[in-house]
Protein backbone atom coordinates (compact mmCIF):
# COMPACT_ATOMS: atom_id res chain seq x y z
CA UNK A 1 0.00 0.00 0.00
CA UNK A 2 1.25 3.49 -0.86
CA UNK A 3 2.22 5.82 1.95
CA UNK A 4 1.36 9.51 2.24
CA UNK A 5 3.18 12.09 4.37
CA UNK A 6 0.83 14.77 5.71
CA UNK A 7 2.18 18.03 7.15
CA UNK A 8 0.05 20.65 8.90
CA UNK A 9 0.86 24.07 7.41
CA UNK A 10 -1.93 26.25 8.83
CA UNK A 11 -3.58 26.64 12.20
CA UNK A 12 -6.97 25.17 13.08
CA UNK A 13 -7.91 28.23 15.15
CA UNK A 14 -11.24 29.74 14.00
CA UNK A 15 -11.97 26.69 11.86
CA UNK A 16 -15.16 24.60 12.16
CA UNK A 17 -15.20 21.86 14.78
CA UNK A 18 -15.41 19.10 12.16
CA UNK A 19 -12.14 20.28 10.57
CA UNK A 20 -10.43 20.37 13.97
CA UNK A 21 -11.58 16.82 14.64
CA UNK A 22 -10.37 15.69 11.22
CA UNK A 23 -6.88 17.07 11.92
CA UNK A 24 -6.91 15.32 15.30
CA UNK A 25 -8.00 12.05 13.66
CA UNK A 26 -5.07 12.36 11.24
CA UNK A 27 -2.76 12.72 14.25
CA UNK A 28 -1.89 16.39 13.67
CA UNK A 29 -1.65 18.65 16.71
CA UNK A 30 0.63 21.54 15.74
CA UNK A 31 1.88 23.44 12.70
CA UNK A 32 4.88 21.76 11.09
CA UNK A 33 4.06 18.31 12.43
CA UNK A 34 4.38 15.48 9.90
CA UNK A 35 2.58 12.13 10.07
CA UNK A 36 2.64 9.16 7.69
CA UNK A 37 -0.44 7.16 6.71
CA UNK A 38 -1.40 4.46 4.23
CA UNK A 39 -3.21 5.89 1.20
CA UNK A 40 -6.59 4.31 1.99
CA UNK A 41 -9.82 5.91 0.73
CA UNK A 42 -10.68 6.93 4.31
CA UNK A 43 -7.40 8.78 4.83
CA UNK A 44 -7.50 10.41 1.39
CA UNK A 45 -11.04 11.65 2.11
CA UNK A 46 -9.96 13.15 5.43
CA UNK A 47 -7.01 14.87 3.73
CA UNK A 48 -9.33 16.33 1.08
CA UNK A 49 -11.58 17.70 3.82
CA UNK A 50 -8.73 19.76 5.30
CA UNK A 51 -6.57 20.23 2.19
CA UNK A 52 -6.36 23.99 2.83
CA UNK A 53 -4.65 23.30 6.20
CA UNK A 54 -2.21 20.54 5.17
CA UNK A 55 0.33 19.65 2.50
CA UNK A 56 0.90 16.10 1.26
CA UNK A 57 3.59 14.14 -0.53
CA UNK A 58 4.26 10.55 -1.46
CA UNK A 59 6.44 8.73 1.05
Amino acid sequence: MAKIKVKQIKSSIKKPQNQKRTLEALGLRRIGQVVEHDATPNIVGMINKVKHLVSTEEA
